[in-house]
């Protein structure tokens, strides 16, 4: 039986009152977000807050501003890693950045950057393929903490040789050493590689769009959203995207049966890879995700 299946009534209730409360007091949607997903990441608020109720996170939250960072961290989902799934990546290298040389300038969204492991992994295959310095990238975030992360590019160096040995499996043409200084226990990544990005707050949820572009990567992002919201996630992508742009989605997510599906053709789709389609109008609607 699921989480939510088995939250009483009273804990429904709190639910549903505290995301309105967050929605109202602060602007953070997380009203369409999974409900499975988002209990979970309410209750871990309400235990790093010392709480015994959602009810009692909820007066904590109202009326003291400065608990807000904890509680949109708690609320948000930070994994990643450089060149996650190798075979995505690769798939950009080998298959859509050939398409990509055609275009004089590129604009390139990582929407949901995380703490900024992708956006460096597109940053390095980019510089490794010759395109860095005629393409700008938006890194966008919901959760602030997380975009300071993403902009400052200081992991662990533990977490080095996952990343390395990720890098490689992509077709890395170079050693991912060749940026990155490691002191102190971490790895720090050479400043030149975000010099051609944007960083930004943007929520899926609730703003609009604001560049075209010719490459959207929002990986493991719509998994934690309902139905309806992913519908409005991938509406903000095809309104983003160039014609003939590509949208890059996590190995669990999928276009097949969303609203909006015949904006788009399957270019590589085992690596979750689809190209927008020369028409920007979609034709019918679809049913339910799979």
């Amino acid at each position: 039986m699921s989480e939510v299946a088995t939250a009483s009534p009273t804990e429904t209730i709190e639910l549903e009152l505290l995301l309105e409360a967050i929605h109202r007091r602060y602007h953070y949607d997380f009203r369409s977000y999974s409900r499975a997903s988002v209990r979970r990441r309410a209750d871990l608020a309400r235990e790093r807050l010392g709480c015994a109720t959602l009810s009692a996170l909820q007066e904590r939250i109202l009326h003291e501003p400065k608990l807000l960072p904890v509680l949109i961290d708690c609320m948000t989902v930070q994994v990643s890693e450089m060149f996650r799934d190798p075979d995505y990546f690769r798939a950009l290298r080998e298959k859509v950045i050939p398409h990509l040389r055609t275009f004089p300038s590129l604009k390139v969204w990582v929407a949901g950057c995380s703490n900024g492991e992708e956006l460096y992994s597109l940053a390095i295959l980019f510089r490794e393929e010759g395109l860095e310095q005629r393409t700008m990238f938006y890194a966008t975030e919901i959760n602030p903490t997380a975009l300071a992360k993403a902009e400052a590019g200081i992991y662990d160096l533990d977490r080095i040789p996952l990343f390395t040995a990720n890098h490689q499996k992509s077709g890395g043409k170079s050693s991912l050493s060749d940026y990155y200084t490691a002191a102190y226990g971490a790895a720090v990544f050479d400043k030149s590689l975000r010099a051609r990005t944007v960083f930004a707050e943007h929520s899926l949820a609730s703003d609009a769009v604001f560049s075209e572009v010719h490459l959207v990567s929002c990986r493991n992002v719509l998994i934690y959203f309902d139905a309806e919201l992913q519908d409005r996630a991938i509406a903000l992508f095809s309104g983003s995207l160039a014609r003939g742009g590509f949208l890059g989605l996590g190995l669990n997510e999928s276009l097949r049966f969303r609203t909006g599906f015949d904006a788009y053709v399957p270019f590589a789709e085992p690596e979750r890879i689809w190209r927008r389609a020369a028409d920007r109008t979609p034709t019918r609607e679809a049913g339910h995700a799979v």
